[in-house]
């Protein structure tokens, strides 16, 4: 696309056609966007998308518009200002976004309406994404499991995905009351239930923890933890436990994958009491709770794995 028809594209006054300019040009050497020019001799410069701004187009399949919006939103930004006065605390139990609004995240996006239909948004199109590439690729993981919880599943988008793949496996979607009421299953192995994850689980062959765990503190994940492997013991036989998350430092992982990795962690670190963890501290959870082996599978380019969990 030329500047000239960009500018004429969106709400910009023609004025600032220079401006626009110069803010492409960052962009461009950002890699958002590709700077072309098939003809030397040709003035205006055109512009062309790259992998990251295609995931940015509202019609793209796996649109991440959203997360971009989320973390971008003020009420968000403005707790990184806190993390002079945080470090300089004695009390670290509080995260740099309650020292800025006086609650922890959970409790303001659940009075903050706005916020936290972004955030759910985001999570949603994280987890089709996700589970895309998950259910086309590690299938195996799956196999043989007749019954899955998906805690924290929110709107059931990772479990519709996993339900619609294996129409034998009843799937649950489970979740504080207030966030599955008015949800239905759409299929017959699916449906919706209410609860604390830190108080009981549902029983279930596998119980499935995706981006639940680097919310949460080592103490606050190991009672979790226990309560899933209650919840996979509960029916005589021993299931297993799914985790999606980040594991830091993967070894099939690369400079930008790890980067990645630094700044998730970064971000736990001031929005929650959570953080991402490393092959080391994982493990240390695992068996801080009780459970015996785990295996873990690199998945989308790194920057996340797939855990499997034993008691």
């Amino acid at each position: 696309m030329p500047l000239s028809k960009l500018v004429a594209s969106l709400p910009i006054h023609p004025s600032k056609a220079a401006s626009v300019r110069r803010l492409m040009r960052i962009l461009t050497i950002s890699g958002i966007f590709s700077h072309r020019n098939d003809d030397e001799l040709q003035e205006e410069e055109r512009y062309v998308l790259t992998n990251v701004s295609r995931i940015l187009l509202k019609d793209h399949p796996f649109c991440m518009a959203p997360f971009f919006d989320v973390f971008f939103d003020p009420k968000l930004l403005k707790p990184w200002y806190q993390l002079s006065n945080w470090f300089k605390k004695c009390n670290t139990n509080n995260s740099p976004f309650e020292t800025e609004h006086g609650m922890p995240f959970w409790e303001f996006s659940s009075h903050d309406k706005k916020l936290g239909s972004s955030f759910h948004d985001a999570m949603t199109n994280d987890s089709r994404l996700v589970s895309s590439v998950v259910v086309e690729k590690f299938k195996g993981v799956f196999e043989g499991v007749e019954s899955l919880v998906d805690v924290g599943g929110g709107n059931g988008t990772m479990a519709k995905t996993i339900a619609k793949s294996f129409p034998q496996m009843e799937c649950i979607v489970f979740d504080l009351p207030d966030v599955v009421s008015g949800f239905q299953g759409n299929s017959e192995n699916i449906k919706y239930v209410g609860g604390d994850m830190f108080e009981a689980i549902p029983a279930a062959d596998a119980v499935l923890l995706k981006c639940i765990l680097h919310d949460w503190n080592d103490e606050e994940c190991v009672k979790l933890l226990k309560k899933c492997k209650e919840a996979i013991t509960k029916k005589g036989k021993k299931g297993k436990v799914i985790i999606i998350d980040m594991v830091v430092g993967n070894e099939n992982g690369d400079k930008g994958s790890l980067e990645t990795q630094l700044l998730f962690d970064m971000l736990m670190m001031v929005l929650v009491t959570g953080k991402e963890r490393n092959v080391k501290e994982w493990a240390k959870l695992f068996f801080s709770s009780g459970f015996n082996n785990y295996k873990i599978i690199p998945i989308m380019m790194s920057s996340r794995s797939l855990i499997e969990v034993y008691p």
